[in-house]
């Protein structure tokens, strides 16, 4: 004789990250949103969905004189990945990735030598690297690619 069924027999729960993602996914959605909103947005499901996959978010939105770090990240291999963050609904204007310019990666890099500096950054690596995160709302939904050592 089997358990007796439960109202949740049969179905699956989310697992947290997951329902984090998709909530996200669904304000992405949004097309009104204006675009400073937008690209906060894609920061936010960007960090969420390298979570999900196994990355430690260090820090985000961090400034310094040369601009800001989207995302700072340690991946599952223990490389801090600086990770750049380009969100669009659209590509009419382009691939989002073609946004960080020569002039953008030269301050990236400059702010990511100040993180790596500031002593409370201290952490266990085994390399460091520029990636480029893109986020672009396609059929109603937000599709992620990541450019591991984009530049």
């Amino acid at each position: 004789m089997g358990q007796p069924e439960t109202a949740t027999s049969g179905m699956q729960e989310t697992p947290p990250a997951r329902a984090g993602l998709d909530a996200l996914a669904d304000r992405l959605r949004d097309g009104t949103l204006a675009t400073r909103a937008l690209g906060a947005l894609g920061e936010d499901y960007t960090a969420a969905w390298l979570r999900e996959r196994g990355w430690t978010v260090l820090d985000r939105n961090w400034r310094s004189r040369y601009g800001e770090l989207d995302i700072v990240a340690l991946d599952p291999h223990r490389v801090i990945a600086f990770v750049e963050v380009k969100t669009r609904r659209t590509l009419k204007h382009g691939l989002p990735q073609e946004a960080v310019t020569a002039a953008k990666q030269a301050n990236l890099r400059r702010a990511g030598v100040q993180w790596l500096l500031d002593p409370s950054h201290r952490i266990a690596h085994t390399g460091v690297r520029f990636d480029v995160a893109t986020v672009v709302v396609r059929g109603g939904r937000p599709l992620v690619h990541l450019i591991e050592g984009a530049f």
